[in-house]
């Protein structure tokens, strides 16, 4: 079983976040994985994907917010979000200096991981990998948090449910033809937000895991070797 290791990154001169490491033996890449808008680093799914990465070669750096590392419930404001996340991808390139980077991760940290490689290229990053992007909030369809994707020139996963509630599909495939060949829309039957699958699907969440992991460690492997 591959080994966790807790860090501490600063992020700023009063901002400390915790992270945890975890590098298989013969790992290759390394996916810097932010959490979502609700839960920490530490939620069960955050650690699943790390434990499934680890199993498929691949490392991974989850990293909190500081809000989350506050305990609060109001997510940190884009400039700050956007600092932990070079700060993140920062400790990343100094604790694996030789493997890829990959960076993204779960809804709003996804989100804020895409605005902060839009606005400027983070370093030793070659793609990003979104666990449920979060296109439009919930009921109000729209593109315009999708704006900034044009931006970005690494290439592009975007792992989404068919039943996500803050991903309109008949929306999000336009978005993905616009961005050409460097994106990717890989989609889960009747996965929802937290790809939750219903009982009467005949599946189960653990499945699903299972075929986003296949498809992200893949998906990553593809994008190391054609570097």
């Amino acid at each position: 079983m591959t080994e966790v290791q807790s860090l501490s990154i600063c992020v700023n001169a009063s901002e400390h976040v915790s992270a945890l490491l975890m590098v298989p033996r013969d790992a290759r890449a390394c996916y810097v994985l932010a959490h979502g808008a609700g839960a920490g680093m530490d939620q069960p799914f955050m650690a699943a994907v790390a434990t499934g990465l680890a199993d498929r070669g691949v490392a991974t750096l989850r990293y909190q917010f500081p809000y989350m590392q506050r305990g609060s419930k109001r997510p940190d404001l884009p400039p700050l979000a956007h600092a932990t996340v070079r700060a993140a991808v920062g400790e990343a390139v100094r604790q694996l200096p030789n493997l890829a980077l990959i960076a993204g991760g779960k809804s709003f940290g996804g989100r804020m991981t895409s605005q902060t490689q839009a606005s400027a290229a983070l370093p030793n990053v070659r793609g990003l990998a979104f666990l449920g992007f979060p296109l439009h909030p919930p009921k109000r369809p729209s593109i315009e948090r999708a704006a900034h994707l044009s931006k970005i020139e690494v290439p592009m996963l975007f792992l989404q449910g068919t039943r996500d509630e803050l991903a309109d599909l008949s929306l999000f495939g336009p978005v993905i033809d616009k961005l050409g060949a460097r994106a990717k829309l890989h989609t889960f039957d009747g996965a929802d937000h937290s790809f939750h699958v219903l009982a009467r699907s005949g599946r189960n969440d653990a499945d699903v895991l299972t075929q986003i992991l296949d498809a992200l460690a893949a998906w990553i492997q593809g994008v190391v070797a054609a570097a």
